[in-house]
């Protein structure tokens, strides 16, 4: 049974900025943590003493770059649902305390090699709860705060502290760590701190509050299929056997659809019980479903965009424009700038202009515009004109900062009050699973087009430097994914690819192969090949988005429902032909 919760259910005029400055803080922190350790690894991984890019320890950088997504992914619709339950602000502020106490636990790390490893990377599992926790209830407490006509600029700015917060993080990740890779989870205390107690103080619950008995069997087959399916996407970027990766491995394969069996009996069970807390009812909602749709479509096309992007950087254009591989990581971060410059602008006012005129408009033409910008990098060269390159990136932004406010928007103005906190999540996990899963495509694609053609180029490449033919042989098939995560990552692909064979060379020609100009200048024909298959699926992705987006329906808020509002859509038709089935 519903019920208000202590808080007025009308919130005084001054309560809702509050909420704001209080959520758009929380989402930026979470945010740039997850950001920032990108580019902060190789002088954490230095710290304590493990090479990332040794065969044995991959695992290790994988799962301190996607342990933190995996977890908000799976996490957010059960935080989202008890957020419903026990109260909105009370999670909210949990996710403030969890963060804070995990980023100390993490800047104290005492531990060395595979030890220190495994400890940051449980700590960071626990950091990614809080984030959890702030992620899934920060959209409903806004819905609660802000009046209807009201929501967009509130999503808008909100939106703005989830984009910038990335880039923000990439850029402060390149100037603390080389100072002490401990600043970079230190950096969020004062801010979790202060968020702790200003949360405590200020927020209040002035939504509804659902009782009910909390769904164990769904969320623990929810956790157990989705954390399968990211385990198996994660583990696939890596070689097995004679394989540039484990696609065809036992385990990822085992992972992969095992996981899509546990989700589909999850489903199964959803429709049997009577509190579930993955509501596919709430599908029957067509501007719930075509926003979901679309947000997922969405995150597809652009997850993976950025860690390609900055490969694209690191790996070539930078050290061609003079730059040393070690300092990449901190000017890719500045160079990316206009895309956050992008979503500044657009956010806020496409934000405000939803308020009036509706989400489609604007969600839709934003994903027709990043679209198009994935059309126009295809036709820049691989080294390119910074002044070309930073327009493109800004339209990008523009594009993206359109669509996500006026989306999130028609999402929540589309739930009841009693399910916003589980919509919301329900909202966050499409996108956090969708953006892992990006990367898993981006990367495939970007590796399959490297294989195809790396090989054959660093073979005569090496040969005309005059490396003997054995040595440049067992170069040229050491898989690629080495010399992604190697620039990714800031150090020199070629020093990492030779490894000790560089002492056999003349010092001369170890110093040219290892040098600015050798290795992009190799790489930029086999790499512009996956550059086009990664930046096709992107447009593909936000072209069929749009579309989804299109079929939301004119402007919608919960309560004002007409008989065409309620049409199923999507989604909608799986929720029924699941219960058919079970029935």
């Amino acid at each position: 049974m519903p019920h208000a919760s202590s808080g007025s259910s009308a919130a005084p005029d001054h309560y809702k900025w509050i909420a704001l400055s209080n959520t758009t803080l929380g989402v930026l922190m979470a945010v740039l943590n997850s950001s920032i350790v990108l580019i902060a690894l190789p002088d954490i991984f230095r710290g304590i003493r493990v090479n990332p890019l040794a065969p044995a320890n991959t695992s290790y950088l994988l799962w301190m770059l996607m342990g933190f997504m995996v977890v908000m992914a799976v996490l957010v619709v059960s935080l989202g649902r008890l957020g419903d339950m026990f109260g909105r602000v009370r999670m909210f502020n949990l996710g403030f305390a969890v963060f804070t106490a995990f980023s100390i636990l993490l800047s104290v790390c005492w531990l060395q090699g595979s030890a220190g490893a495994l400890y940051l990377i449980i700590l960071r599992v626990g950091q990614g709860v809080g984030g959890a926790l702030l992620m899934a209830n920060s959209s409903a407490i806004l819905t609660d705060a802000f009046p209807p006509d009201q929501r967009g600029l509130a999503m808008g700015i909100n939106n703005v502290a989830l984009i910038a917060g990335s880039f923000i993080g990439l850029i402060l990740g390149g100037l603390l760590a080389p100072v002490e890779w401990r600043l970079v989870f230190l950096v969020s205390v004062p801010f979790g701190l202060f968020g702790t107690v200003w949360s405590r103080v200020k927020l209040r619950d002035t939504g509804v509050r659902t009782r009910s008995h909390i769904d164990w069997w769904g969320n623990l087959t929810f956790a157990a299929g989705l954390v399968m399916v990211l385990v198996g996407i994660t583990y696939g970027l890596l070689p097995y056997g004679g394989h540039t990766m484990g696609w065809t491995s036992p385990f990822v394969l085992t992972m992969i659809f095992g996981g899509i069996a546990v989700l589909v009996g999850f489903m199964v069970l959803e429709t049997r019980v009577r509190a579930p807390m993955f509501r596919l009812s709430l599908f029957r909602i067509r501007a719930f479903a075509a926003g979901n749709g679309a947000n997922l479509l969405a995150a597809l096309s652009r997850g993976g965009m950025m860690f390609i992007i900055i490969i694209w950087l690191q790996g070539i254009w930078l050290p061609l424009h003079g730059y040393s591989f070690s300092v990449t990581p901190l000017w890719a971060g500045i160079y990316m700038l206009p895309l956050t410059g992008g979503f500044l602008v657009a956010g806020p006012t496409s934000g405000i202009l939803a308020d009036r005129y509706g989400a489609r408009p604007f969600a839709t033409g934003g994903l027709v515009l990043a679209a198009l910008s994935f059309v126009l990098l295809q036709v820049l060269p691989v080294d390119f004109s910074y002044l070309g390159f930073g327009a493109v990136l800004f339209l990008s932004g523009v594009g993206m900062g359109m669509f996500g406010a006026p989306n999130q928007t028609g999402i929540m103005n589309s739930l009841p009050p009693d399910q916003r906190g589980a919509g919301a999540g329900m909202t966050m996990t499409f996108m956090s699973s969708a953006q892992v899963l990006s990367i898993g495509i981006f990367f495939t694609l970007m590796i399959l087009g490297l294989a195809a053609s790396l090989p054959a180029a660093l073979l005569h490449g090496l040969t005309a430097q005059g490396v003997s033919t054995p040595l440049a042989t067992a170069v040229s098939h050491l898989p690629p994914v080495g010399s992604l995560f190697a620039a990714f990552l800031g150090y020199n692909p070629m020093g990492q690819l030779l490894g000790p064979a560089a002492h056999t060379l003349p010092s001369h020609t170890y110093a040219y192969l290892t040098g600015r100009a050798f290795f992009p200048h190799l790489i930029s024909g086999p790499f512009g090949k996956g550059l086009h298959a990664a930046f096709d699926f992107a447009f593909v992705a936000c072209g069929l988005g749009a579309v989804a987006s299109l079929l939301r329906g004119a402007k919608y808020h919960h309560g004002q429902e007409t008989l065409a509002d309620r049409e199923l859509v999507g989604m909608d038709m799986v929720t029924e032909a699941t219960e058919a089935l079970v029935e």
